[in-house]
């Protein structure tokens, strides 16, 4: 069942000159929601209220709906419906999949020395990791990366020992776009800690890269609609057949026991609505976006002296173009580049703002001053020539104001 409708992009201010009067590429931190998930949410909105959970006429409507929701996102992402457990988000779903299956290895008398994940993972992960190390008493081993931001295999090979309980270790970098050879890092966890629960957050590979093989691949996989053009506060954790986590909420038992609460049925609309128009417009998209960044990138180094991509020499998805700006500190150029209508970010939109060096950078063995240096710009379904105009005529400018 499709819930989508017909739609058209809105108008898109222009100047005088034909460029966009203001262009936002910062699609990683969240995409624009697209026109047709919010109508379909709309139309669910209007139908008469009613608790799923409930057994009168008003609740199994609603009922069906979070059903064809949920068949829904199964089918897009090639597992069964019962493997489906909506969230509020991705940071939700990266905090149950890794307290959740580390306490039900406990429960069930499995490893329980040791979570292993990489040390470029989302702060979702690394601090639901170095939470649980904190409670219970494990060991957290943080995987190195290369240079170019693919994880060591190699070390995450010595890593992966029997008493590992869980490992994650994300499909794409959300700061540099670098995308992680996750068969790899599977085929290394299943020999060498057969019995570790294997976790990747997804949340930046859905709009880019068929989820299908990664869920074949991983245990648990966390997606987020926001990313997708869907609403914030909605996401999704993928729990394969056979392996068991513990609730974090309690309550009245939704979600086979895996997360209680009233489900969100608007919100499990519009995830369900984004994930199909990504996957339906998936192929045209990373073409033309991979032309737009390729464009961006290549103008950007002629007119920025000292600029450096980072990742460039790794498989990167094609709506990330992460920068290193040397002489030029990343949040006084995100500010000023606000000021001149191009919206970017210094990083991980979670942790913009902060003064703390990229984790991400440094890991990829860059010093703390370098890694202050990182512009990303992010583009998506409705980025246009104009935009990457935008960003092409004024960060020049902007980096040589602050360099002055």
């Amino acid at each position: 069942m499709s819930l989508l409708s017909t739609s058209a992009d809105g108008p898109r201010p222009r100047s005088s000159s034909g460029i966009s009067a203001r262009a936002y590429l910062d699609w990683a931190a969240t995409a624009p929601l697209r026109p047709e998930v919010g109508a379909a949410m709309a139309a669910q909105m209007a139908r008469p209220p009613g608790n799923p959970t409930g057994a009168h006429a008003e609740a199994r409507g609603a009922r069906r709906v979070l059903d064809d929701a949920r068949d829904l996102v199964a089918s897009l992402t090639g597992v069964s419906p019962g493997e489906v457990v909506f969230t509020s988000g991705g940071t939700e779903a990266d905090g149950l999949a890794i307290h959740g299956a580390f306490d039900a290895q406990v429960a069930q008398g499995g490893p329980s020395g040791a979570v292993v994940c990489s040390a470029i993972e989302h702060h979702a992960v690394l601090e639901a990791c170095r939470s649980l190390a904190s409670r219970s008493g494990a060991e957290l081993r943080l995987v190195g990366v290369t240079p170019e931001g693919v994880v060591d295999l190699e070390a995450l090979a010595a890593a992966c020992t029997v008493d590992v309980a869980v490992v994650s270790v994300m499909a794409v970098n959300n700061e540099v776009g670098v995308i992680q050879p996750i068969d790899r890092v599977a085929a290394t966890v299943r020999n060498r800690a057969p019995r570790a629960v294997l976790h990747t957050d997804a949340v930046q590979a859905a709009p880019w890269l068929d989820l299908a093989p990664l869920a074949e691949q991983c245990d648990l996989v966390t997606l987020s609609a926001h990313k997708m053009g869907g609403p914030v506060g909605a996401g999704v954790l993928l729990v394969r057949d056979g392996i068991r986590i513990q609730a974090r909420l309690d309550g009245g038992g939704q979600e086979r026991g895996r997360r209680s609460g009233t489900p969100n049925v608007v919100g499990a609309v519009g995830m369900a609505a984004a994930l199909e128009a990504t996957v339906r417009d998936r192929t045209h998209t990373t073409a033309r976006v991979m032309e737009l960044r390729h464009r961006l990138e290549a103008g950007l180094a002629a007119g920025v002296p000292g600029i450096a991509v980072s990742g460039g020499g790794a498989l990167r998805v094609p709506g990330i173009c992460h920068l290193r700006i040397p002489g030029v500190e990343s949040e006084a150029l995100v500010v000023v580049l606000d000021q001149m209508g191009v919206a970017s970010s210094a990083g991980a939109s979670c942790s913009s703002g902060a003064t703390e060096p990229s984790h991400v950078l440094e890991a990829m063995g860059l010093g703390r001053t370098e890694a202050r240096t990182g512009l990303r710009l992010s583009l998506g379904v409705t980025t246009s020539d104009e935009d990457v105009d935008r960003a092409l005529a004024v960060v020049p400018g902007a980096v040589a104001q602050l360099r002055d």
